[in-house]
């Protein structure tokens, strides 16, 4: 019977937290179906410790492609080694994450296997009676939740946004087989060469990895009273979040827009200003660990998800904080 497959990341810092992640997500879907769980793992110089981990958290099977032009991804070289390898074993499903890497190769490789693919899920399920893959994503601006199926191709493939679900715990008990791919010529992509690669002056972290995120909505009222918002972020070492509504009006860029139409957190503190919690809001931080919300509304549905809520005028309740940790700083 086919199996589940993920697509796991790794770099020279090691394995990559969402490859760890979507083990979570391929646990449960291999469960359902009575199958088997897959990762491969692409790349050069990877760390046998980092292919045991894979296992820990829940992998029977990892395939490893090891191999100098594989150091750094290049679509092209990437599927060379999956397509063929998809093509062998044909897995039932195939899920990957929702990155820069997980967004460019997964379509490129659905179209070489003839299968379908849905792009950026939240929730993941086998279909009773079918086996299907159930793929649910936000449609129309993230107004409604789609779901989607593929019942006509194999394997069913999906991309899952980053820290929709949290890492499942590590067993050092587990058991699994770890199968080296022998190199070949044929993966070395010859029409691209990475000369090198350089982060985009001035860009700041993504939100998606800080540990804290603070976030402004509509309540501020207007885009010079975000500052509040930004201050506070800097004060605690976080980054910058923003609801919808104010990435609308302008107070913010896309890229710290929080939600289903932006990018999911996970971090350890959460902390949302002015926001009454629209559902697509709540979806994106729900596997925060710890989520503070300040608003004076006492009814807002964020503070039904909230660990600690601040119920009163957010222009009185933020100077306050500053200074309390502005005192912290310099006892």
């Amino acid at each position: 019977m086919a199996d589940v497959w993920t697509l796991s990341e790794y770099s020279e810092h090691g394995m990559k937290d969402v490859s760890l992640e979507l083990l979570g997500r391929g646990r449960a879907l291999a469960d359902s179906l009575g199958v088997s769980l897959a990762a491969v793992v692409l790349g050069h110089g990877i760390d046998e410790t980092a292919l045991q981990s894979l296992i820990e958290h829940g992998a029977d099977v990892v395939y490893v492609a090891d191999d100098p032009c594989l150091a750094d991804f290049t679509c092209e070289s990437y599927a060379n080694v999956l397509v063929p390898l998809i093509k062998e074993h044909k897995p039932q499903v195939m899920i990957a994450a929702a990155t820069t890497t997980g967004r460019t190769l997964m379509p490129y490789v659905a179209v070489q296997v003839h299968a379908g693919l849905t792009a950026d899920c939240t929730e993941l399920a086998i279909e009773p009676g079918t086996g299907n893959l159930l793929q649910t994503r936000p449609a129309i601006g993230g107004n409604i939740m789609a779901t989607i199926k593929s019942p006509d191709h194999r394997p069913q493939m999906a991309t899952i946004r980053p820290r929709s679900t949290k890492k499942p715990m590590r067993d050092g008990s587990r058991v699994g087989t770890i199968v080296h791919i022998p190199p070949s010529p044929s993966w070395k992509n010859a029409c691209v060469e990475v000369l090198g690669l350089r982060s985009l002056e001035g860009q700041n972290a993504s939100i998606e990895e800080a540990e804290i995120v603070v976030s402004g909505g509509k309540g501020l009222k207007k885009r010079d009273n975000f500052t509040l918002v930004e201050d506070l972020a800097k004060a605690l070492g976080g980054e910058v979040g923003a609801s919808r509504d104010a990435v609308d009006r302008g107070w913010a860029a896309y890229p710290h827009q929080v939600g289903l139409s932006g990018k999911t957190v996970s971090p350890r503190l959460y902390v949302a200003v002015g926001i009454s919690g629209a559902i697509q809001h709540l979806a994106g931080i729900k596997t925060a660990k710890c989520i503070v919300a300040i608003n004076h509304d006492e009814h807002a549905n964020i503070l039904d998800l909230a660990d600690f809520a601040l119920v009163g005028d957010l222009f009185t309740i933020l100077p306050e904080i500053q200074k309390r940790l502005e005192t912290r700083r310099q006892a």
